[in-house]
């Protein structure tokens, strides 16, 4: 599936902003930055890469600013974020 430079959310507390690019390298890498990252790190990368998969992405970079957003605010904004990047509309 070939991807374009996408993104949403914010950096409003509560909020995550996702950043999906093209990768030249197979698989997803997730670079996240976030302020409870030591305890909720693995999750939120659990949840945006099962995200991705779940909507046939294999392959990306993604950057994940997080500030305290809930696994469905994740969930919402890697699938706008992936709906930008592919075109693909999964709601219509």
């Amino acid at each position: 599936m070939e991807l374009k430079n996408a993104m949403a959310g914010t950096l409003e507390s509560g909020d995550i902003l996702i950043q999906i690019a093209p990768s030249d390298v197979d698989g997803l890498h997730i670079e996240l930055d976030s302020t409870v990252a030591y305890q909720f790190g693995e999750q939120i990368k659990k949840v945006i890469i099962n995200t991705l998969l779940e909507l046939g992405i294999t392959q990306a970079n993604v950057k994940a600013t997080d500030k305290g957003a809930l696994d469905c605010t994740i969930k919402a904004r890697v699938t706008a974020a992936a709906v930008r990047s592919t075109g693909v509309d999964v709601w219509a």
